[in-house]
């Protein structure tokens, strides 16, 4: 097992494929039926591509090496904790505010928690975020996986609220609730543009094979 860039994040190479695993938090516990490693008594979670967009940009190139000083996340869309475990995973120090607005998704979320003690579950509309202002601590890094036509704009206002000054933002834009009538690749410009009058693009990276017509910016707030 050999440790990536970012450190927590570790990959074996077989026939030419490369697998990302994680250090489970948590010896012995599946979040999603993924497969457990064992070696030299450490126990690692693979951090599948097809589960995960983070996991995905990753394997794609995604620069992700500031994942290494990160304290406090803030995540948006937070579904049942797949892709907020991993994050847990890796980091084991910070906290992370993982947020939903389905009371289904959050009760598995809760479930995760549980277990994690860096993960803080918040039920909320993440296009409200004067809602939750008060339960939020200032993020080095917010995380937004949401599947609405407006998600861009969900993503500015609460990088504008909560994202330190300096601090890095990650969104996963899914380009067919967006608007199902126009090419992913017209979508992506379209977003990247409104995205770059507010802050800065560091990276933007098509997650195809792994996830089908989604599209991936690393950003950084002026």
């Amino acid at each position: 097992m050999d440790e990536s860039k970012i450190k927590g994040v570790y990959f074996q190479e077989k026939d030419g494929r490369k697998k990302l695993f994680t250090k489970n938090l948590c010896p012995g516990k599946r979040v999603h039926k993924e497969f457990l490693l064992m070696e030299h008594n450490t126990e690692y979670r693979e951090f599948d591509p097809f589960k995960s967009k983070l996991a995905a940009a990753i394997l794609k190139g995604g620069d992700l090496e500031f994942l290494n000083e990160i304290k406090t996340i803030l995540y948006l869309g937070a579904s049942s904790g797949t892709t907020v475990s991993y994050l847990s995973d890796i980091l084991p120090e910070s906290t992370i505010f993982a947020l939903d607005h389905a009371p289904r998704v959050l009760r598995e979320l809760l479930h995760v928690s549980k277990e994690r003690g860096n993960v803080i579950p918040i039920l909320a509309d993440a296009s409200k975020p004067e809602s939750y202002y008060w339960r939020i601590l200032p993020a080095d890094f917010l995380y937004q996986d949401i599947a609405q036509r407006n998600q861009t704009e969900i993503f500015l206002k609460n990088c504008d609220l909560f994202l330190k000054n300096k601090g890095y933002a990650c969104l996963a834009i899914k380009a067919r609730s967006i608007d199902v009538t126009k090419s992913p690749k017209k979508i992506y410009d379209e977003e990247k543009e409104k995205l770059a009058r507010h802050v800065k693009i560091r990276q933007m990276i098509v997650l195809d094979p792994f996830e089908k017509d989604h599209c991936f910016f690393i950003c950084q707030k002026h």
